[in-house]
């Protein structure tokens, strides 16, 4: 602890925005990942593609088996479902419906990844600023002493201000990756989703 504390304090105010962008990193991608679980992101096809075999097999109360899904393909099957079998609704309305729908589960699954875009960004040059600081700080202190400057105080003072730009990109780059991640699981999601939307309005009970 007293060496985190003598680390956070050679690095200046910048080191402890990045030590909160830390903190605040960590606890989006934990979330993220509980949410995205929540929402059957890596569950629930199987459950969703025999439902919809039944409905294109002619059973109208294929959707019954998705009643209670949490998981969003079995969200967006039962909806796709549901607007088909509506006498009330033209074919186009039916897609419309299911479109709206979709949208809402989607952009539910892309919560947060915003924010972790902006710490992917900012964190670096929040680095870059702490580093620039320093420098300016370490120059400043070598002009005073004049020809008295000792190159080991110099170099002390380049470091500590280099300081905060690894630690920025140490938590960019994991913001990074798990905003690349968490991403692709949700494309993939909504690939699916698509395709589910498609079987269900090429062919059933009501085409």
């Amino acid at each position: 602890m007293t060496e985190m504390m003598e680390f956070l304090a050679q690095g200046g105010p910048a080191i402890w925005a990045i030590a909160a962008l830390s903190v605040i990193t960590l606890a989006l991608i934990l979330w993220k990942t509980w949410q995205l679980a929540q929402m059957g992101a890596w569950s629930g096809g199987a459950v969703t593609d025999e439902a919809i075999r039944r409905w294109q097999a002619g059973e109208t109360a294929a959707g019954e088996h998705l009643t209670g899904r949490r998981s969003l393909r079995a969200q967006l099957a039962l909806v796709a479902m549901a607007a088909r079998r509506d006498t009330g609704l033209s074919n186009d309305s039916a897609r419309e419906e299911t479109t709206r729908v979709a949208k809402s589960l989607l952009s539910d699954a892309r919560g947060g990844l915003r924010a972790l875009e902006l710490i992917a960004t900012i964190a670096p040059l929040l680095g870059l600023l702490g580093t620039v600081l320093g420098m300016i700080a370490a120059f400043q202190a070598l002009q005073i002493a004049g020809t008295r400057a000792d190159p080991a105080t110099l170099a002390g003072g380049i470091w500590e201000a280099l300081l905060t730009t690894a630690a920025g990109m140490a938590v960019a780059i994991p913001a990074s990756m798990a905003l690349t991640w968490f991403e692709s699981v949700v494309d993939r999601v909504q690939a699916d989703m698509e395709d589910a939307a498609t079987r269900i309005f090429t062919r059933g009970p009501t085409a």
